[in-house]
Protein backbone atom coordinates (compact mmCIF):
# COMPACT_ATOMS: atom_id res chain seq x y z
CA UNK A 1 0.00 0.00 0.00
CA UNK A 2 1.47 3.40 -1.02
CA UNK A 3 1.75 6.38 1.30
CA UNK A 4 -1.28 8.19 -0.15
CA UNK A 5 -3.53 5.22 0.55
CA UNK A 6 -2.17 4.87 4.06
CA UNK A 7 -2.82 8.55 4.73
CA UNK A 8 -6.33 8.27 3.26
CA UNK A 9 -7.16 5.24 5.40
CA UNK A 10 -5.80 6.91 8.53
CA UNK A 11 -7.73 10.12 7.89
CA UNK A 12 -10.91 8.18 7.14
CA UNK A 13 -10.52 6.21 10.36
CA UNK A 14 -9.93 9.37 12.38
CA UNK A 15 -13.02 11.00 10.84
CA UNK A 16 -15.20 7.96 11.51
CA UNK A 17 -14.00 7.69 15.10
CA UNK A 18 -14.55 11.40 15.59
CA UNK A 19 -18.10 11.17 14.20
CA UNK A 20 -18.85 8.19 16.44
CA UNK A 21 -17.52 9.97 19.55
CA UNK A 22 -19.51 13.10 18.73
CA UNK A 23 -22.66 11.03 18.22
CA UNK A 24 -22.06 9.26 21.53
CA UNK A 25 -21.43 12.56 23.31
CA UNK A 26 -24.56 14.11 21.79
CA UNK A 27 -26.76 11.22 22.90
CA UNK A 28 -25.37 11.24 26.42
CA UNK A 29 -25.76 15.01 26.66
CA UNK A 30 -29.33 14.79 25.38
CA UNK A 31 -30.22 12.05 27.87
CA UNK A 32 -28.66 14.04 30.70
CA UNK A 33 -30.59 17.15 29.65
CA UNK A 34 -33.88 15.22 29.60
CA UNK A 35 -33.18 13.63 32.99
CA UNK A 36 -32.29 17.01 34.49
CA UNK A 37 -35.49 18.64 33.30
CA UNK A 38 -37.58 15.65 34.34
CA UNK A 39 -36.01 15.90 37.79
CA UNK A 40 -37.01 19.55 38.05
CA UNK A 41 -40.63 18.66 37.26
CA UNK A 42 -40.79 15.67 39.58
CA UNK A 43 -37.79 15.72 41.95
CA UNK A 44 -38.89 12.76 44.08
CA UNK A 45 -40.39 10.68 41.22
CA UNK A 46 -43.46 10.12 43.37
CA UNK A 47 -45.48 8.82 40.41
CA UNK A 48 -42.86 6.22 39.51
CA UNK A 49 -44.83 3.68 41.57
CA UNK A 50 -48.61 3.52 42.18
CA UNK A 51 -49.57 5.25 45.40
CA UNK A 52 -52.30 2.66 45.91
CA UNK A 53 -50.53 -0.72 45.71
CA UNK A 54 -51.81 -3.46 43.45
CA UNK A 55 -53.37 -6.20 45.65
CA UNK A 56 -51.34 -8.83 43.79
CA UNK A 57 -48.16 -6.98 44.73
CA UNK A 58 -48.86 -6.85 48.45
CA UNK A 59 -49.20 -10.63 48.81
CA UNK A 60 -51.40 -12.28 51.43
CA UNK A 61 -51.73 -12.16 55.20
CA UNK A 62 -49.58 -15.27 55.60
CA UNK A 63 -46.56 -13.63 53.99
CA UNK A 64 -44.09 -11.05 55.22
CA UNK A 65 -43.75 -8.01 52.98
CA UNK A 66 -40.06 -7.47 52.19
CA UNK A 67 -39.34 -4.13 50.50
CA UNK A 68 -36.13 -3.35 48.60
CA UNK A 69 -35.81 0.41 48.89
CA UNK A 70 -33.29 2.91 47.55
CA UNK A 71 -31.54 3.81 44.31
CA UNK A 72 -30.74 1.94 41.08
CA UNK A 73 -28.89 -0.74 43.03
CA UNK A 74 -32.09 -1.49 44.91
CA UNK A 75 -34.10 -1.17 41.69
CA UNK A 76 -31.95 -3.78 39.93
CA UNK A 77 -32.04 -6.28 42.79
CA UNK A 78 -33.20 -9.66 41.51
CA UNK A 79 -36.05 -10.52 43.83
CA UNK A 80 -35.56 -13.95 45.41
CA UNK A 81 -37.97 -16.61 44.18
CA UNK A 82 -39.37 -19.81 45.67
CA UNK A 83 -39.92 -18.54 49.22
CA UNK A 84 -43.64 -18.78 49.97
CA UNK A 85 -43.37 -17.08 53.36
CA UNK A 86 -42.07 -13.87 51.82
CA UNK A 87 -43.57 -11.34 49.42
CA UNK A 88 -40.79 -9.33 47.79
CA UNK A 89 -41.53 -5.83 46.50
CA UNK A 90 -39.13 -3.40 44.83
CA UNK A 91 -39.25 0.34 45.45
CA UNK A 92 -35.88 1.43 44.10
CA UNK A 93 -35.52 4.35 41.67
CA UNK A 94 -32.43 4.85 39.53
CA UNK A 95 -30.29 7.91 40.08
CA UNK A 96 -31.80 8.97 43.38
CA UNK A 97 -29.81 10.45 46.21
CA UNK A 98 -30.46 9.73 49.88
CA UNK A 99 -32.46 12.95 50.11
CA UNK A 100 -34.80 11.88 47.32
CA UNK A 101 -35.21 8.39 48.76
CA UNK A 102 -36.02 9.86 52.17
CA UNK A 103 -38.46 12.34 50.65
CA UNK A 104 -40.63 9.62 49.10
CA UNK A 105 -40.46 7.06 51.91
CA UNK A 106 -43.93 7.57 53.35
CA UNK A 107 -45.58 7.74 49.93
CA UNK A 108 -43.93 4.60 48.54
CA UNK A 109 -43.31 2.42 51.61
CA UNK A 110 -46.06 3.10 54.14
CA UNK A 111 -48.97 1.86 51.94
CA UNK A 112 -47.21 -1.52 51.60
CA UNK A 113 -47.34 -2.29 55.35
CA UNK A 114 -43.73 -3.47 55.31
CA UNK A 115 -42.44 -6.15 57.66
CA UNK A 116 -38.86 -5.71 56.48
CA UNK A 117 -37.27 -2.81 54.60
CA UNK A 118 -33.93 -3.51 52.90
CA UNK A 119 -32.16 -0.20 52.20
CA UNK A 120 -29.37 0.38 49.65
CA UNK A 121 -28.52 4.08 49.18
CA UNK A 122 -25.65 6.54 49.18
CA UNK A 123 -23.53 6.12 46.08
CA UNK A 124 -25.44 8.76 44.08
CA UNK A 125 -24.60 11.34 46.72
CA UNK A 126 -20.93 10.44 46.95
CA UNK A 127 -19.91 10.01 43.33
CA UNK A 128 -20.78 13.68 42.74
CA UNK A 129 -18.05 14.86 45.10
CA UNK A 130 -15.52 15.50 42.27
CA UNK A 131 -18.03 17.91 40.70
CA UNK A 132 -18.38 19.85 43.96
CA UNK A 133 -15.13 19.25 45.87
CA UNK A 134 -15.68 22.29 48.09
CA UNK A 135 -18.89 20.65 49.37
CA UNK A 136 -17.33 17.27 50.11
CA UNK A 137 -17.84 17.33 53.88
CA UNK A 138 -21.41 18.60 53.52
CA UNK A 139 -22.27 15.90 50.98
CA UNK A 140 -20.90 13.16 53.25
CA UNK A 141 -22.58 14.62 56.34
CA UNK A 142 -25.98 14.94 54.67
CA UNK A 143 -25.68 11.44 53.22
CA UNK A 144 -25.13 10.02 56.73
CA UNK A 145 -27.93 12.11 58.21
CA UNK A 146 -30.41 11.04 55.50
CA UNK A 147 -29.51 7.36 55.92
CA UNK A 148 -30.12 7.61 59.66
CA UNK A 149 -33.50 9.24 59.05
CA UNK A 150 -34.49 6.63 56.44
CA UNK A 151 -33.80 3.96 59.05
CA UNK A 152 -35.72 5.87 61.73
CA UNK A 153 -38.80 6.47 59.58
CA UNK A 154 -38.83 2.86 58.38
CA UNK A 155 -38.69 1.69 61.99
CA UNK A 156 -41.62 4.00 62.83
CA UNK A 157 -43.66 2.03 60.29
CA UNK A 158 -43.07 -1.07 62.41
CA UNK A 159 -40.60 -2.65 59.98
CA UNK A 160 -37.38 -4.44 60.69
CA UNK A 161 -34.66 -2.58 58.77
CA UNK A 162 -31.79 -4.29 56.99
CA UNK A 163 -29.35 -1.57 56.02
CA UNK A 164 -26.80 -2.66 53.45
CA UNK A 165 -23.37 -1.11 53.22
CA UNK A 166 -22.83 0.93 50.07
CA UNK A 167 -21.84 -1.56 47.39
CA UNK A 168 -18.17 -1.44 46.38
CA UNK A 169 -17.30 -0.27 42.88
CA UNK A 170 -15.80 -2.05 39.89
CA UNK A 171 -13.04 -0.71 37.65
CA UNK A 172 -13.74 2.92 36.67
CA UNK A 173 -14.08 3.30 32.87
CA UNK A 174 -11.85 5.75 31.04
CA UNK A 175 -14.65 8.17 30.12
CA UNK A 176 -15.60 8.50 33.79
CA UNK A 177 -12.12 9.21 35.11
CA UNK A 178 -12.22 12.87 34.07
CA UNK A 179 -15.03 13.36 36.62
CA UNK A 180 -13.72 10.89 39.18
CA UNK A 181 -11.50 10.85 42.23
CA UNK A 182 -10.09 7.91 44.21
CA UNK A 183 -11.20 9.92 47.23
CA UNK A 184 -14.75 8.71 46.61
CA UNK A 185 -13.77 5.17 47.57
CA UNK A 186 -10.85 5.80 49.91
CA UNK A 187 -12.60 8.44 52.00
CA UNK A 188 -16.28 9.00 51.22
CA UNK A 189 -17.69 5.49 50.81
CA UNK A 190 -15.49 4.18 53.62
CA UNK A 191 -16.63 6.96 55.96
CA UNK A 192 -20.30 6.41 55.24
CA UNK A 193 -19.96 2.64 55.55
CA UNK A 194 -18.20 3.08 58.90
CA UNK A 195 -21.14 5.24 59.95
CA UNK A 196 -23.56 2.56 58.79
CA UNK A 197 -21.76 -0.05 60.92
CA UNK A 198 -22.05 2.28 63.93
CA UNK A 199 -25.87 2.28 63.66
CA UNK A 200 -26.24 -1.46 64.23
CA UNK A 201 -28.45 -2.42 67.19
CA UNK A 202 -31.23 -4.86 68.05
CA UNK A 203 -33.64 -2.98 65.76
CA UNK A 204 -31.27 -2.59 62.82
CA UNK A 205 -29.41 -5.29 60.92
CA UNK A 206 -26.33 -4.28 58.93
CA UNK A 207 -25.82 -6.36 55.78
CA UNK A 208 -22.15 -6.21 54.81
CA UNK A 209 -21.92 -6.43 51.02
CA UNK A 210 -18.19 -5.83 50.72
CA UNK A 211 -16.94 -9.25 51.81
CA UNK A 212 -19.40 -10.90 49.44
CA UNK A 213 -18.59 -8.87 46.34
CA UNK A 214 -14.96 -7.74 46.26
CA UNK A 215 -11.80 -9.26 44.84
CA UNK A 216 -8.29 -9.00 46.27
CA UNK A 217 -7.92 -5.49 44.81
CA UNK A 218 -10.96 -4.26 46.72
CA UNK A 219 -13.11 -3.91 43.60
CA UNK A 220 -16.25 -5.79 42.62
CA UNK A 221 -15.36 -9.14 41.12
CA UNK A 222 -15.57 -9.12 37.36
CA UNK A 223 -18.09 -11.97 37.33
CA UNK A 224 -20.45 -9.85 39.50
CA UNK A 225 -20.12 -6.55 37.62
CA UNK A 226 -22.57 -5.10 35.08
CA UNK A 227 -20.75 -1.77 35.00
CA UNK A 228 -18.62 0.20 37.42
CA UNK A 229 -21.62 1.08 39.63
CA UNK A 230 -24.00 -1.84 39.16
CA UNK A 231 -24.11 -5.58 39.72
CA UNK A 232 -25.27 -8.25 37.31
CA UNK A 233 -27.57 -11.16 38.13
CA UNK A 234 -24.70 -13.24 39.48
CA UNK A 235 -23.81 -10.45 41.88
CA UNK A 236 -27.34 -10.23 43.22
CA UNK A 237 -27.53 -14.00 43.51
CA UNK A 238 -24.42 -13.91 45.68
CA UNK A 239 -26.10 -11.27 47.87
CA UNK A 240 -29.36 -13.21 48.04
CA UNK A 241 -27.52 -16.37 49.11
CA UNK A 242 -26.35 -14.48 52.21
CA UNK A 243 -29.52 -12.46 52.68
CA UNK A 244 -32.07 -15.27 52.79
CA UNK A 245 -30.68 -16.93 55.97
CA UNK A 246 -31.02 -13.53 57.69
CA UNK A 247 -34.64 -13.14 56.57
CA UNK A 248 -35.54 -16.66 57.66
CA UNK A 249 -34.47 -15.84 61.21
CA UNK A 250 -36.82 -12.83 61.48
Amino acid sequence: MDKNKIVTVCLSTIILVSLWLNFLFFNRSRNFYLQLNSLQLNPLAINYYPLVPNPEETGNSQQKNIIFFGDSRARAWNLPKGFDNFNFIDRGISGQTTGQVLGRLNRHIKPLSPDVVIVQVGVNDLYRIPLFPEDKETIISECKSNIKEIVSQSRQLGAVVILTTIFPLAEIPLERKIFWSPDIVVTAIKEVNDFIYSLENEDLIIFDTTDILVNQQGKVREEYSRDFLHLNRAGYKALNDKLMPILKKL
